[in-house]
C-alpha cells in the first residue's frame, strides 16, 4: 500500500517536494543569520523548517516518515544552511527570508495535498494535509527564534498555501494530470503570496 502510493506520486510533484525542502532549509537559515547564530543553529534551523510540516503530514496520513528512508533530504538541508552560511550578510538583507518562503509554501501545499490523495485521503483533508505541510516547519521555526508566529499576523500566507492545495485536489479532480495542475497550483500559490509580499495585501482581522 505504502509503496504503490508513494510510486503514484508523478516526477513533477517529486521536483517541488525537493524544491520545497532546498527553500525552506534555505528559509530557515535565514532566520538564524539574521538572528547572528552559529553554524549549528544555521543547519538545526534549516533542518527544522525543510522536514517539520512534512513529517507531521506522513504521520497523519500513515506515510513512512520521508526523511528516516533516505539521506537526500537532510543533506540538501545542510547543504541550504552551509550556503546561507557562505554567503555575506550584507546580501541576505531585506525580504529575502519572505521570497524564500513563498517559494516553499508553493511547492509544499502542492505536494502535501498530492501526497494525501495518493495516500487515500479524502479532498478535504487532502486540502489540509496540504497547508500542513507548507505552514509548520516554518511556525515552528518561529516560535523557536522568539519571532512572532505566521498564525497570528493578517498577511496572506497560510492562504496561498490554501490556494495551491486546493488547486491541486481540485484539478486532479477534474481529471488533470498531476504534473500540470501541480505545476499550475504551485504558481498559483506563489503568484498570491508573491503580491501580498509586494502590495501588501493581507486578511481583514476580526473587530467588534
Amino acid at each position: 500500500m505504502n509503496t504503490d502510493a508513494a510510486a503514484a506520486i508523478g516526477p513533477v510533484l517529486q521536483y517541488l517536494d525537493l524544491a520545497g525542502i532546498a527553500v525552506f532549509g534555505v528559509s530557515g537559515a535565514l532566520l538564524a543569520a539574521a538572528k547572528r547564530q552559529t553554524l549549528v543553529t544555521f543547519i538545526f534551523f534549516a533542518v527544522i523548517t525543510g522536514v517539520g510540516g512534512g513529517t507531521a503530514r506522513d504521520l497523519l496520513i500513515g506515510a513512512p516518515v520521508f526523511w528516516m528512508h533516505q539521506n537526500v533530504t537532510l543533506l540538501i538541508c545542510v547543504a541550504a544552511a552551509l550556503l546561507v552560511w557562505a554567503i555575506p550578510a550584507r546580501m541576505l538583507e531585506g525580504k529575502a527570508l519572505l521570497w524564500f518562503d513563498a517559494v516553499g509554501i508553493a511547492a509544499y501545499a502542492t505536494y502535501g495535498a498530492a501526497k494525501g490523495l495518493a495516500y487515500g485521503v479524502a479532498p478535504v483533508p487532502a486540502i489540509g494535509m496540504g497547508v500542513l505541510t507548507a505552514c509548520l516547519g516554518g511556525i515552528v521555526r518561529d516560535v523557536l527564534a522568539g519571532e512572532p508566529s505566521i498564525l497570528m499576523r493578517s498577511e496572506l500566507y497560510v492562504t496561498a498555501a490554501a490556494l495551491s492545495a486546493a488547486l491541486l485536489v481540485g484539478l486532479m479532480a477534474a481529471g488533470v494530470g498531476d504534473g500540470i495542475a501541480g505545476l499550475i497550483a504551485a504558481v498559483a500559490g506563489f503568484a498570491l503570496r508573491g503580491a501580498a509580499i509586494v502590495r501588501g495585501w493581507s486578511l481583514p482581522a476580526y473587530g467588534r
